[in-house]
């Protein structure tokens, strides 16, 4: 999971797997959306791909790089435990909000 997390605090990054998100693409296609030399765009690739966050696969000269949200999937479990906690907090707030207002009313 620290390998996710390393690969998810760069801002680029986080951008690439925004983009392949929605659809596929190859590094030029990537490095034109990033204010980053297509050798950046690379290094970055390779980070998610090691990561277990990109997937890619060669169709005649041209490499196409998609999303692999297995990846995440660590993450979103050790997250759960937050949401939770979270949602629970929320849940108070809205009850302590709901009594305050029958309270004047």
């Amino acid at each position: 999971m620290d390998s996710v997390l390393q690969a998810l605090a760069d801002p680029s990054r986080r951008t690439v797997l925004r983009i392949l998100r929605d659809h596929s693409a190859t590094a030029g296609e990537l490095a034109d959306a990033l204010p980053i030399a297509r050798p950046g765009v690379s290094r970055h690739l390779r980070v998610l791909r090691e990561a277990g966050l990109v997937d890619v696969r060669q169709e005649a000269q041209r490499r196409i790089y998609s999303l692999r949200p297995e990846g995440l999937v660590e993450v979103d479990e050790w997250l759960e435990d937050y949401r939770a906690l979270w949602q629970h907090r929320l849940d108070a707030l809205h009850t302590e909000i709901a009594r305050g207002k029958k309270g004047t009313s």
